[in-house]
C-alpha cells in the first residue's frame, strides 16, 4: 500500500496537478511507477479518489462565493446597470444554465464510454499520446486567440453566452481521453470560443466541482470497502495534503494567470511525455 511518505508525495502531486492543464492522471501514473506502487491496486485506486476529493474541497472553498451566487444564496447585492431610458436592470451573471451546458456533454459521453475509458483509456500508450496531442491543442488555441482571428467577447465568466458555455462543454469531452487534461481542454476551448484566458480558467475551475463530485462519488460506490482501519491514516494524510496544496495552487494560479501562458504548460507536457516514455513505457 505504501507508507506515510508515499501518501504525502501522492497528495502533493494530486494537489499540484488536478486543476492545472498538465494531466493529473499522467502524473499519478508516473509517480506511482517511480515509487514502486502498483497503479491497478484497488486500495491505491481508492486512495486516488480520496485525494481527488481533497482537491475538490479546496476548489469549492475558493469558489464558495460564486457557488452561493449560482444558488441565490449570496448576501451580496447584484450590481445594477441601466437601460437607455434610465430604468434599472440587473447585471447579467453566470447562472446554473451555463454550468449545466458546460458539464452535461462530457458527463453523458463519460457514462456511455465508461467501460472503454476504464478498460483501455489508462493504458500507457494512450496517456503518452494524449500528453503530446493535448499540448499541441493548447498551443494552437493560444496562438489563435492571440492572433486576433478570434474576437474576445467574454472578459469574465459573467460575460459568457450560453453558446460559449455549450461549446466549451463539447470541447471538454476531449478530457475523457486520459492524459488530455480536463482543465486544458476547457481553458483552451474557452479561448477558442471567444473568452479571455481568465474567464476560461474561472469557468473551467467552477465546472470541475460538480463533474468531479459526481465522478468521484460514482467511483466510491465500488471502492469505499478498501478503506480500512489499517490504511485509514494513509488516506487521511493524503486527503489533507491534497486539499492544502490544491488550495494554494488554485489561488496562486488565478493570481498570476496572465504570466503563465498555456504554451508554458504545453512545453511542460512535452517534457512530462518524455519522462513518461523513459520511466513508464521502457
Amino acid at each position: 500500500m505504501g507508507d506515510i511518505i508515499h501518501s504525502i508525495i501522492l497528495g502533493i502531486v494530486e494537489g499540484l496537478t488536478e486543476f492545472l492543464p498538465v494531466s493529473s492522471s499522467g502524473h499519478m501514473i508516473l509517480t506511482n511507477k517511480l515509487l514502486g506502487i502498483a497503479s491497478d491496486d484497488q486500495a491505491i485506486v481508492t486512495f486516488e479518489i480520496i485525494i481527488q476529493l481533497g482537491a475538490i474541497l479546496a476548489m469549492a472553498l475558493v469558489y464558495r462565493q460564486r457557488i452561493a451566487d449560482l444558488f441565490g444564496l449570496s448576501r451580496k447585492t447584484v450590481s445594477l446597470g441601466t437601460f437607455g431610458d434610465g430604468r434599472s436592470a440587473a447585471r447579467k451573471k453566470l447562472n446554473l444554465i451555463h454550468v449545466a451546458l458546460g458539464i452535461v456533454p462530457a458527463m453523458l459521453l463519460a457514462y456511455v464510454l465508461k467501460d472503454v475509458i476504464k478498460g483501455e483509456g489508462f493504458n500507457q500508450a494512450p496517456v503518452l499520446i494524449s500528453l503530446v496531442v493535448g499540448g499541441i491543442y493548447m498551443i494552437v488555441a493560444e496562438k489563435l486567440s492571440n492572433s486576433g482571428r478570434i474576437r474576445v467577447k467574454a472578459e469574465t465568466m459573467d460575460d459568457m453566452t450560453y453558446r460559449q458555455a455549450f461549446m466549451i462543454g463539447l470541447l471538454q469531452c476531449l478530457s475523457l481521453w486520459p492524459g488530455f487534461s480536463r482543465s486544458g481542454s476547457t481553458i483552451a476551448g474557452g479561448m477558442l470560443t471567444g473568452t479571455s484566458y481568465k474567464a476560461a480558467a474561472d469557468f473551467s475551475f467552477l465546472m470541475a466541482i460538480p463533474i468531479m463530485v459526481v465522478a468521484s462519488g460514482y467511483e466510491m460506490l465500488d471502492s469505499y470497502k478498501y478503506i480500512t482501519g489499517d490504511n485509514l491514516t494513509f488516506f487521511i494524510v493524503g486527503f489533507l495534503v491534497s486539499f492544502v496544496v490544491a488550495w494554494l495552487v488554485i489561488v496562486l494560479f488565478l493570481r498570476f494567470i496572465q504570466k503563465v501562458k498555456l504554451t508554458h504548460f504545453a512545453i511542460y507536457r512535452f517534457i512530462l511525455a518524455a519522462l513518461f516514455w523513459v520511466f513508464v513505457m521502457r
